[in-house]
């Protein structure tokens, strides 16, 4: 195999490419000096202090936010590029927070998921049937499927709007806070749903989360973001809490440390970097 084909074989593995990126909001420095690479069937786990530039840097990947310098290239081309139509989906932290009066079925819900504006004049019943059945069943929802939204848990309603944006046939997925409201046992269900979804379907994920104890039990890669990116690594290599603080210029206040480091992956479901709408 020569030169030129081995890399261009790198080129398509790659999901996301984000170089020398500056972001401004309202005047104030958000990011700055952002570089990030995403290759296909990663799973990575952002996380940051409240404040961070996270929702700032996923509303930038996606096109939403405008660049003061930089670039940003998914699937080698630059946001909201036609090209990208249905194979980006994006989870909000409040995408699962639906009015409780609105009547629409989880079926009903996940078929807005396979209407953009590539297909909306071309696309038939039959291909939108296959698909929407295909993401209801990846998020194991077939016995709810004709159940109205409001009356399922909160578990249930963020596999809903992921089967939503998996009827896309989405390959890069971005999710917002997906685990916020919902209580262990639905989390744990919700994250090895994300984690199969790379390893069995070949999706590639991005999501930011404030739970350090379980995004580090189960996403491959983490970035610790507060500014710029502070960290970015296996996530077994993670920082522990004193050496996060010094990531982040924190001494202790005593003038000595005074405890001893505590891995991350040890911590409760109290434990958390809060987090609230950037």
């Amino acid at each position: 195999m020569n030169p030129s084909t081995i890399e261009t074989e790198r080129e398509s593995d790659t999901i996301l490419m984000v170089k020398d990126v500056v972001v401004n909001r309202s005047g104030k420095l958000i990011l700055n000096d952002i570089n990030l690479t995403i290759k296909r069937g990663e799973f990575v786990g952002l996380v940051g202090p409240n404040g961070s530039g996270k929702s700032t840097l996923m509303l930038t990947i996606l096109g939403i936010l405008k660049l003061h310098h930089g670039t940003v290239n998914i699937f080698g081309h630059p946001p909201q590029a036609s090209l990208l139509y249905g194979k980006i989906g994006w989870v909000s932290q409040a995408a699962s927070n639906l009015p409780k009066d609105i009547r629409l079925t989880v079926r009903e819900l996940v078929e807005l998921g396979t209407v953009n504006g590539k297909n909306m004049f071309h696309f038939t019943n039959s291909d939108r049937k296959k698909q929407v059945d295909r993401a209801i069943e990846m998020v194991d929802l077939e016995d709810v499927k004709h159940i109205d939204i409001a009356r399922l848990s909160g578990g249930q309603r963020q596999r809903a709007v992921i089967a939503r944006a998996l009827a896309s046939e989405a390959e890069f997925i971005l999710l917002d806070e997906p685990l916020v409201g919902i209580d262990r046992e639905a989390r744990n269900s919700l994250l090895k749903l994300l984690d199969g979804l790379c390893h069995h379907q070949g999706k590639t994920i991005l999501m930011v989360s404030h739970d350090l104890a379980a995004i580090r039990q189960t996403a491959h890669r983490m970035i610790f973001l507060e500014e710029t990116i502070r960290f970015d690594g296996d996530t077994e290599k993670f920082p522990d809490l004193v050496e996060l603080a010094d990531l982040r210029g924190i001494g202790p206040v005593h003038g000595h440390a005074h405890h001893h480091p505590i891995p991350v992956g040890t911590l409760d479901d109290s434990s958390h970097i809060h987090e609230e709408e950037e």
